[in-house]
């Protein structure tokens, strides 16, 4: 019986790893397909630019699959993959800096955030709800864009990508208690980036000026004239 994509769908990851090696690319498939979010947040999370991480991301599956003969299975694929990809985002990051002028390259990180998609019960709602989630979204994506670079890349494996303490810590190389350090700083650094940018915009809270303003301001006025 023919090994069908459904079956692919129900493999555990040895399995899967071990078709893979055999040279099935279906089976290379489903593992990047439960792994493409994860690689591409911590990709983003180093690059901080949308196609680049998905540049990085691709070349990381294309080394991965060159090597998976030589996977052992001492972590699991995913903490594997992860590696590769901080590497090959961290070998941009240093080619781009020997590349580009320091103007340059904090202009380029001024540049817009991805939008990253975070469900909330009300998805789909309205257009109207969509827009002030999407306009959060940036601002949280800007305020991480700006904390340093292992603070932000712990932060996205934690709090974004919601990996646990120690696959966090596998995939980056670090021991745990330097993770909950860093998450615990980024948090900080976050929070205090966020009170700072929405206390400027508060007094913009509630708006009632424009069309709002004018209909009940004829509204009252044509009540007040009968």
């Amino acid at each position: 019986m023919p090994f069908t994509l459904t079956s692919y769908d129900a493999s555990d990851e040895c399995e899967l790893v071990r078709r893979a090696q055999g040279g099935e690319r279906d089976a290379f498939r489903q593992i990047m397909q439960r792994s493409n979010q994860q690689l591409y947040r911590v990709a983003r999370s180093i690059v901080r630019d949308d196609a680049e991480a998905e540049d990085v991301v691709q070349e990381a599956y294309a080394r991965a699959f060159a090597a998976i003969g030589d996977f052992r299975g001492e972590a699991s694929v995913v903490t594997w993959l992860t590696r590769i990809t901080l590497n090959e985002a961290r070998g941009r990051l240093r080619r781009r800096r020997k590349m580009v002028g320091l103007h340059e390259w904090e202009a380029a990180q001024d540049s817009g955030a991805v939008v990253m998609h975070f469900p909330t019960p009300l998805d789909g709602a309205n257009p109207e709800a969509d827009a002030a989630r999407a306009e959060i979204r940036k601002l949280i994506e800007r305020a991480i864009d700006d904390l340093p670079e292992a603070f932000r890349t712990v932060f996205i494996m934690r709090d974004v990508q919601e990996c646990n303490i120690e696959e966090t810590a596998a995939s980056l190389d670090l021991n745990p208690e330097t993770v909950k350090t860093r998450l615990h700083r980024a948090r900080r650094l976050l929070r205090r980036a966020l009170d700072a940018e929405l206390a400027a915009t508060m007094t913009e809270a509630f708006p009632f000026l424009g069309a709002r303003c004018k209909r009940i301001t004829e509204h009252v006025l044509l009540r007040m004239a009968n």
